[in-house]
């Protein structure tokens, strides 16, 4: 698969891997993901970002993901 959205320069953003010539990183774009549900206003607050930018950082984010099993807690807790 082919990631050319997907760049890393060591002279901008301390070399963190980032969405074409923008400093936005991948991380960056997988808390925006979090933080904004509604892709609608992620767009606005950050216009320059594509939906192929976005595909493409959750792409090069998973494949750093290893398929270890981590504890997690038996309960659900809920927010009243």
């Amino acid at each position: 698969m082919k990631l050319d959205r997907v760049m890393r320069n060591p002279n901008r953003m301390n070399g963190q891997p980032c969405i074409r010539n923008l400093r936005l990183t991948v991380r960056r774009v997988i808390e925006l993901l979090a933080t904004y549900p509604d892709r609608e206003e992620l767009r606005q607050e950050f216009s320059a970002l594509e939906d192929e930018d976005i595909r493409q950082a959750l792409i090069f984010a998973s494949a750093y993901m290893d398929d270890r099993i981590i504890d997690l807690p038996d309960h659900h807790e809920t927010v009243a």
